[in-house]
């Protein structure tokens, strides 16, 4: 839960705080090998943390969503990050689509069938 993962990064942070002044004073070698797996799992609470925000988020906008008429657009941070290129690609639908005139053209000459 929140509360939890708030507890748990504050320790981890005065932890970190004391690993530090160990290393000034000049501290025991496990203890300096120790700030890098304090650091990373300080690291692990946050990403935890912003997931569990955007899910919520992301359930709150589709809920309000459903009570609206029309496309509901999420915030830019909560959409699929891909590329660039693949951002701006037409969708399989627009791809597919054709003119009229190329409707005419296939409904007129369609493929031609060998043996």
């Amino acid at each position: 839960s929140k509360q939890e993962l708030l507890s748990q990064l504050n320790e981890l942070k005065t932890e970190l705080a004391a690993l530090r002044v160990a290393k000034v004073t000049g501290g025991a070698p496990n203890k300096l090998s120790k700030i890098k797996i304090v650091r990373k799992g300080i690291a692990r609470v946050h990403t935890v943390y912003r997931q569990n925000i955007r899910t919520a988020l992301r359930k709150k906008i589709e809920n309000d969503g459903a009570n609206r008429k029309g496309k509901t657009f999420l915030p830019l941070d909560l959409r699929t990050k891909k590329t660039r290129a693949l951002r701006r690609a037409l969708s399989k639908e627009q791809a597919n689509k054709k003119t009229t005139k190329e409707e005419k053209r296939l409904r007129s000459f369609p493929a031609r069938k060998f043996a």
